[in-house]
Parts: structure tokens; sequence; C-alpha cells
């Protein structure tokens, strides 16, 4: 069973995995004949997921911003549009 730590932090493929593991256990904990035991313990590998696909993606958030920067030090929020390119 992989865990949160296992995974590589700040890197999309990190994200995507935690993200698609995060899932999984969600889908696990949705089955009735789910035993306590395994659902306690799919539930803290899933508190643990989220933490870290919440810090990633407040790292990506910081980068985006970085990016965004303009002159005179001032910053400008945009959303993000995915396939959009200057």
């Amino acid at each position: 069973m992989p865990s949160a730590s296992k995974s590589g932090s700040g890197t999309r493929e990190g994200f995507e995995k935690n993200l698609e593991r995060l899932d999984n256990i969600v889908q696990q904990l949705e089955d009735a004949d789910l035993h306590l035991e395994k659902a306690l313990q799919l539930f803290e590998e899933g508190m643990r997921l989220s933490e870290v696909c919440h810090k990633q993606l407040g790292e990506a958030e910081g980068k985006v911003e970085i990016l965004l920067k303009k002159t005179g030090g001032k910053m400008a929020r945009e959303p993000f549009r995915p396939g959009e390119e200057d």
C-alpha cells in the first residue's frame, strides 16, 4: 500500500499518483462491506495524502504567482486556463 511519504513531493507525477491513490481510497471507503479496522487505516492514509496534495497545490500556486509577477513588484492573480498559451 503506497503512502504519502513515498511519492515525489512537488512533482506532477507525484501529485497525479497521490490523487489517484486518494481516489482509490475513497472508492474503497464507499464499500459497505469494509471492516472498521481497514476503513480507519484507509481513512488515515487518505487524510495524509490529502494534506500532501494540498501542500503540492499550494506550492504550484506559489510558483504560478511568481511567474505572473508584474513590474514594480505587484502581483496579479489570473485564473489558470489549461491549454491556453501566450
